[in-house]
């Protein structure tokens, strides 16, 4: 697939003033603008969360100290 030529780009543009109104484009390429500075803005604040490292070392559980309680002792009937 090829990326459209002039009278293409020319006949899309003609439909999308149709469609939204000459006075509505600047609304809604202001609103797309601002979409995209957002999700840059919200791409750059989250890479220091995912790239911190815990002050308290994780944990350790022993595996021999058992919290839970033994299941009773049954025997089998013949």
């Amino acid at each position: 697939m090829s990326m459209p030529s002039g009278t293409e780009l020319l006949l899309i543009f003609g439909i999308v003033i149709l469609l939204f109104g000459a006075k509505k484009i600047p609304d809604l390429a202001k609103g797309i603008g601002q979409g995209i500075r957002n999700f840059k803005k919200e791409m750059k604040e989250e890479e220091p969360v995912a790239t911190t490292t815990p002050t308290e070392a994780p944990k350790q559980v022993d595996a021999s100290a058992s919290t839970t309680a033994e299941a009773p002792k049954t025997t089998t009937q013949a």
